[in-house]
């Protein structure tokens, strides 16, 4: 896919301030940890997660998304009105419906002629997202977007917790699979995209590649759709090893195709950001593409995995930093379970 006409404006983001580090977890996990003799420290070392954020207890999707979308539109200099598609792209939703994006289509004033929807694909639903808005500018449907997402790790740790604890059968291999899930986030955010003849910026969303490895979708399932019964707790097991080397694999197919699509090399990409993982996640991807890890900006030691906010909360933080400089090619790495690889360039 290429574009000519799309630009990203802005990019909004909100973090909680409650901070939960890998040492509290297990402090909490102690009983579990001396029955199975699990050293203490593990879950730092293994993923490389120091610490992570939740919200407020009663804090809904929305209103982390709310929050982020706001800061975004006055980023962008963009008022609501003028805004004519909002797609909420998380995990996490406020409800089976209405769309999430319908709360935050209210709370930030955005045009009553505004198209409004959600959106889920795992960690990549802010990318997928990207490229729905970028499809409706460069086609002249629209002129502004707004994409946000808020996402809330709580529930789906504090779960994971008491079921390690209640369940007198756990072993290594079953704790093993639950182990991904303690290493998720909170975080929003929010992205204001253009087209071309009213961006006030010109950072250029050039284009990008996608690929699918959907049998290996069985890697990593969180809990059943249950309709409108939802009540149940989150609940996520996921083949961690498995996952990592099948996801770098379709990572380097897809970089190869990337660059081919845009006419792109490895050395004219100055900055890249990725969906954060872990740090052996980030080392095997690097080592797969070829390229140096210095170009990176991690976040994942102090932010853990935020699903689909975890990229442009992490570009976000770059930019805040001045790391990222005018005219620089940019590439956006997501990859997220399914399997699915979107890779994005930005001429920023």
């Amino acid at each position: 896919m290429r574009y000519s006409n799309v630009c990203i404006e802005s990019i909004g983001y909100e973090l909680p301030k409650q901070v939960v580090t890998s040492a509290e977890i297990e402090t909490r996990l102690a009983p579990l940890y001396d029955r199975l003799q699990l050293p203490y420290g593990r879950l730092e070392l293994m993923s490389g997660i120091r610490e992570r954020r939740f919200w407020d207890d009663g804090t809904a999707p929305s209103d982390g998304a709310s929050v982020a979308g706001n800061k975004a539109l006055e980023q962008a200099g963009v008022f609501g009105q003028e805004i004519e598609c909002i797609i909420n792209c998380s995990v996490s939703r406020d409800f089976l419906e209405p769309a999430t994006a319908s709360v935050v289509h209210e709370r930030l004033k955005i045009s009553p002629r505004a198209m409004l929807f959600d959106i889920s694909n795992a960690c990549l639903g802010m990318l997928n997202g990207m490229v729905m808005l970028g499809n409706m500018i460069e086609l002249g449907q629209i002129k502004r977007g707004l994409l946000v997402a808020g996402e809330n790790a709580k529930p789906l740790v504090e779960t994971t917790i008491r079921q390690l604890l209640a369940d007198p059968t756990m072993t290594r291999k079953k704790f093993k699979d639950a182990f991904a899930s303690l290493t998720i986030g909170s975080g929003a955010a929010a992205i204001v995209m253009t087209h071309v003849s009213v961006s006030k910026h010109g950072h250029a969303l050039a284009g990008g590649a996608v690929q699918t490895d959907s049998e290996q979708n069985h890697l990593c399932r969180g809990s059943a759709d249950t309709g409108l019964d939802a009540g149940s707790h989150a609940e996520m097991s996921t083949q961690s090893e498995e996952l990592l080397h099948r996801g770098c694999e379709l990572a380097g197919r897809t970089w190869a195709d990337f660059k081919q699509e845009l006419r792109w090399s490895d050395a004219a990409v100055s900055k890249t950001f990725c969906h954060q993982v872990g740090v052996a996640h980030r080392r095997l991807l690097f080592d797969t593409l070829k390229l140096d890890p210095a170009i990176d900006f991690p976040t994942v030691e102090f932010l853990g995995n935020m699903g689909s906010v975890s990229l442009p909360i992490t570009m976000a933080l770059s930019i805040e930093a001045g790391n990222v400089r005018r005219d620089e090619k940019l590439a956006l790495l997501g990859i997220g379970s399914g399997l699915n690889c979107l890779m994005l360039g930005v001429t920023w």
